[in-house]
Order: structure tokens, then sequence, then C-alpha cells
């Protein structure tokens, strides 16, 4: 199995229309920036990219539209969550086919109080695992509701050898990793951050080798994570000091509509729409995001100029 997937995974945003249907021309473009960003591969289908708001027949188009339009020139991670087992083996199978090199998975929950015990749990990754033979990332995510504990998260690692890859994005989260990677030695082959990249620092004191932010500003974040990875902590400290304060406005402001924002901006796609129930971004908030973006300059806001 794979266990060289490490550096920037950002996700990929869905662009609409103003009238909200897929912009397939701006998911186009917005994947040849990220490629053009330097990132190390794409994960798309993800809750960032209002996944949750999306048909099935959606899914499928941008399935096909997002990996032909990378075309191999960096990995894809496909985000196959489903509450059914059955469900997300058959999106896992559409996703290997059309040739996604990682499976993302969050575990099985459906709203507040709906849950698959841990043996449900295990059951319903090695059912998957078996359908589809490529590497599966479990995302550990608040959104779900469910705790997976690092005593856990260990004993499906080592039951199905296809997870070795773990997206921590929980409070605490370098401690989590930490734990994780000692508990787990040889079995957990690739261990990311999330939520924007707002703890990176952390995480890679903690261990972590991958993060896997949105697509704003991946060309900075990737800077952060070279450096330390060549032993320039000093380096990647500075670098991150520059960039934090758009990452946290990012994280605690705007959440996933901040990427789109920019985007336009950046003339990368037409609309920044989100799909109601989601609400736009109120104007002061939007000039807040611009400010801090047009301090650090990232690609996403340049590309299309």
């Amino acid at each position: 199995m794979p266990s060289n997937y490490r550096g920037v995974f950002p996700i990929a945003p869905t662009p609409f229309t103003e009238s909200g249907d897929l912009d397939l021309d701006g998911q186009r473009r917005v994947l040849d920036c990220m490629v053009d960003q330097g990132v190390d591969g794409i994960c798309i289908l993800a809750n960032y990219s209002e996944q949750f708001l999306l048909t099935d027949c959606e899914r499928d188009t941008l399935l096909d539209v997002c990996v032909s339009q990378v075309a191999g020139r960096v990995p894809m991670i496909v985000t196959c969550s489903h509450f059914s087992t059955q469900i997300a083996i058959e999106r896992a199978k559409a996703a290997a086919a059309a040739g996604a090199k990682m499976l993302m998975l969050m575990p099985p929950y459906h709203g507040a109080t709906l849950r698959a015990g841990d043996a449900g749990m295990i059951e319903h990754f090695e059912r998957i695992a078996a359908a589809v033979p490529i590497p599966i990332m479990v995302q550990d995510a608040p959104l779900s509701g469910v705790t997976l504990s690092v005593p856990f998260l260990v004993q499906l690692a080592k039951k199905v050898p296809q997870i070795s890859y773990f997206k921590i994005e929980v409070p605490n989260s370098a401690g989590k990793l930490r734990s994780l990677i000692e508990a787990g030695g040889g079995a957990i082959a690739g261990p990311f951050d999330g939520e924007e990249s707002i703890t990176l620092m952390a995480d890679l004191d903690a261990g972590a080798t991958g993060t896997m932010p949105s697509a704003l500003l991946p060309d900075l974040i990737k800077g952060v994570v070279t450096h330390y990875q060549a032993g320039r902590r000093e380096d990647a400290v500075a670098h991150y000091a520059r960039i934090l304060p758009l990452i946290n406005f990012e994280n605690r402001q705007c959440g996933l509509r901040a990427t789109k924002t920019v985007m336009m901006e950046g003339s990368v796609i037409k609309s920044d729409f989100v799909r109601h129930p989601l609400e736009p971004m109120h104007p002061a908030t939007r000039q807040g995001l611009l400010e801090l973006a047009r301090e650090v300059q990232p690609l996403a806001l340049r590309w299309g100029k």
C-alpha cells in the first residue's frame, strides 16, 4: 500500500453560477489554479466542496470533470462518505474507476443521534476496503458528532491495512496526532490535519506529515510545510506567522465561502455563490477577508488576472 502521500492536499471548492447551477468551466479553472498553486494533491467532494448540497447526479458529473481535468498531474482524493455502507461502496467504486488514488470517509452518522457502534464502524470500513483496493483516509471531524478514540483508530488501522491515513481536525488535534502516531507506529502512514491549517505548526511538531486546507492559500501554506520538512523550523514559524491572520479569519469568520470569494476576486471563477440555506458572506466580512488576502497575495487572488 502506497505510503508516500504527504504535503499539502487542499479541498477543491465547487463553483456555481449565480442561478445556483454547477459552473463546470469554473470548476476546471479552479483545478488548474490549484495545480499551479503547487499542491501535492487535491481532494474533491468534501464538506468544503459543499458535498451535502449536491445531488447524486451532480456528484457523478463533478467526479468525471475533476479527475479528467487534473489528468494525473497530482493525485486525487475523493470523499465518499455516506451513512449507508452500500452507497459508500458504490461511491468508492466510482471514484476508483475514475482514477482516484485515495478515498476519504467520515464514520457513518446521520443527524445528531444516529450512529454506528464501534463494531459497525469497523465493518463499514472493512466492506469498503474489500470492494476498492486503494488507500483510505479516515476524517475525524466534529461535524460527524462521532468520537473516534485513539485506541479505536489504531485498531481500525491494524484491522484494515488500507486505512493508514487520518485527517485529524478535532480540538487538541496536536495531542491526538501525537498519541495516534505513538500508539499506531508503522500502521499510521499519513497523519494529516485539517481545519484550514489553523493548527498547522503545533500539528507538524506533533508529527503530522500532511495538511488539508482549503484552496485559498495552499501555495503559501506549502512554504511552511516545505521549510519544516527540510528541518528549517524557524523559517517555517516565520512563514506561518505571516499568513496566520488570513487563515484565522477564514476559519473563524468565513468558512467554506472564503475560497470562492478570493477566487472570484482573482478571476478564477465568476461567482462566489453558495447554495441555500448557506448565506452569502456579509460585505464587511468580505472586505476584511480581501484586505488580509491582499497583504499576502495568494495565487488564487491573482491567477486569472
